[in-house]
């Protein structure tokens, strides 16, 4: 088998990366447009001054991970054939990285929201907190520590990404 060139791997990085943000960008495209519709639905006059905020801060944080999610589309766009895929995948890799960080501000967020709605305060805040330690499992503490997975199986073309 013969190994790949680095433009090669560049574009295979990239490839990879773009699967990944579809699938992150069609979770946040579901949670953006359930919260761009709820303030319009009748039972949205019941909440509270803090629901409220809280909304707030969900809504916001899933236009920012909705903005840095679908950003290395438009950033695609503007370097097309200009050779600078390097670049092009490392700001994908930072933008995919903020996108995640606000998409888990906000699913926290719209889960304290709809807790503390049908829920006591303390009960939402426990669930919150609970739902919270849940996705940092999975988005954070499981992946950095099997960063090494395998390490003894590695071959070159498996290198990490700059910045990784």
């Amino acid at each position: 088998m013969s190994k790949e060139t680095e433009k090669q791997r560049w574009q295979r990085n990239f490839a990879d990366l773009l699967q990944e943000l579809r699938v992150a960008q069609t979770g946040v495209q579901i949670l953006f447009a359930f919260l761009l519709t709820l303030p319009f639905s009748n039972g949205f006059t019941r909440t509270t001054t803090f629901q409220k905020d809280v909304y707030i801060v969900s809504l916001l944080s899933a236009a920012a991970a909705t903005a840095m999610i679908i950003s290395p589309v438009a950033f695609h766009r503007a370097l097309f054939r200009q050779g600078r895929k390097p670049e092009l995948v490392r700001y994908a890799h930072r933008m995919a990285t903020g996108g995640l960080a606000f998409m888990l501000i906000s699913m926290v967020s719209a889960v304290l929201l709809i807790t503390d709605f049908v829920l006591n305060r303390p009960m939402a805040l426990v669930l919150t907190g609970l739902a919270a330690v849940w996705f940092l499992t999975f988005w954070l503490i499981l992946p950095f520590s099997r960063r090494n997975w395998g390490d003894g199986d590695i071959d070159d073309e498996d290198e990490v990404l700059p910045g990784d």
